[in-house]
């Protein structure tokens, strides 16, 4: 999904860093979005369900993509 904006790694992590702004928010988003880490291993990572990493990620995607968006 990231591929289409055409970012670097370092500014992804400086944009996630800048407009996501809970600290384990900004760790589930990089594992997923940078790493490629599937839900089920997150969730085991950060002691949470799927389906609140599901959220986590849908909601700070959201707000992400917004950013950028407006941005380009």
């Amino acid at each position: 999904m990231i591929e289409k904006y055409n970012l670097s790694r370092t500014t992804w992590e400086c944009l996630i860093d800048d407009w996501i702004f809970s600290e384990r928010d900004r760790k589930i988003l990089k594992r997923r979005l940078l790493d490629g880490i599937c839900f089920e291993p997150l969730a085991e990572e950060f002691d949470l369900s799927v389906r609140q990493v599901k959220a986590i990620v849908y909601k700070s995607q959201k707000r992400l993509f917004e950013i950028v968006d407006k941005s380009l």
